[in-house]
């Protein structure tokens, strides 16, 4: 063999030796509400979402932590032996109403590992971008929003303590699913209320698994994480539900139907989502449409596309009639750019 091969395979092998041991989800060990900080995981993210409809305005940003995937190779010597760190990136997806406006901004810092991931409190950043745990909270300030979060409940844990399946991969998840949010966000003053993520696990998303996830709020005072897998072939894997009391206490919602009302084919990806949706259940009916329809996701090194954006809805809720607002999130799945 040659001397070069050798030598890679040498310093792959002492480059792994010095990699962090990660570890995926066991679900016979469900996570703590209060875990924010990272986590060894394959792959992590934190959310913030937040529709603001007294502003006419809308945002989702994202901070994510990966290790280069298992199994994959690198010019024949595995991936993860040559890259045995995090790589981090950011998106903001900012939808004006106003102005019929939907912006996308992201950052990344392969190959530099530029971003800061710390914890106790927790503390984010890259490149000027940085969400960080403060005494009443956590502050957000990433380019055009600069908004501090004051959660109004306690953080939740999703019954049963992950999201996915064996098949699609699982991810730990715990939320603070209702925020006071104020501060500037475009150049405008607002204020609104937010909602929080935070998931870990070995889920390969947006390949292995493909979804589409609702976190909204309820004019009664509850709010509701609902969401379902999908196989890359489209195949339905999981459907579950959050119901977060008033109170903040966290319960399993049985759904019986979620149904696609109204899709929305990309002029760019040819991908098509279901945007509009009847969701149901006992005791309890929800009809949740798009506020916006051109809110497609196209990030930089991503796989997959996805749909981003504020909805709208309506509905009955255990026995009254509820308004409902927040964010939808719908996975198209690969397309070629």
């Amino acid at each position: 063999m040659p001397r070069a091969f050798w030598i890679g395979l040498t310093l792959a092998l002492l480059l792994t030796a010095c990699a962090p041991r990660l570890q995926g989800v066991d679900p016979s060990h469900p996570p703590r509400p209060d875990q924010w900080d990272p986590q060894p995981a394959p792959v992590e993210w934190w959310y913030v979402s937040a529709y603001l409809p007294e502003s006419d305005l809308a945002f989702h940003w994202a901070f994510f932590k990966y290790y280069a995937p298992e199994g994959y190779r690198v010019l024949g010597l595995p991936a993860r032996a040559l890259f045995p760190y995090a790589f981090a990136s950011q998106h903001l997806a900012l939808t004006d109403l106003r102005a019929d406006r939907f912006r996308f901004l992201e950052r990344h810092d392969f190959p530099a590992l530029k971003a800061t991931v710390r914890g106790s409190p927790l503390y984010l950043e890259l490149e000027g971008w940085r969400f960080e745990q403060t005494r009443r909270g956590f502050r957000l300030a990433a380019g055009p929003v600069d908004v501090e979060l004051i959660p109004q409940k306690p953080p939740v844990v999703h019954p049963p303590g992950w999201s996915g399946t064996a098949e699609t991969g699982r991810m730990y998840y715990v939320s603070y699913t209702r925020a006071e949010l104020r501060g500037a966000v475009a150049g405008r003053e607002v204020r609104g209320t937010a909602w929080i993520d935070h998931q870990w696990g070995e889920q390969m998303s947006g390949v292995a698994a493909l979804w589409d996830w609702y976190g909204v709020h309820l004019s009664s005072g509850d709010d509701l994480m609902l969401y379902r897998i999908r196989d890359p072939r489209g195949r339905v894997k999981a459907l579950h539900a959050t119901r977060v009391h008033p109170s903040g206490r966290a319960e399993r919602l049985e759904v019986e139907r979620m149904e696609p009302l109204a899709w929305w084919t990309s002029p760019v990806t040819g991908l098509r989502y279901a945007v509009a949706w009847r969701v149901a259940g006992k005791d309890w009916a929800l009809e949740l449409r798009p506020v916006r329809l051109k809110q497609e996701i196209r990030g930089t090194g991503l796989p997959v596309a996805y749909w981003e954006g504020p909805v709208e809805g309506f509905g009955s809720w255990f026995g009254r009639e509820v308004r409902v607002w927040g964010m939808g999130e719908f996975v198209g799945g690969r397309y070629r750019r």
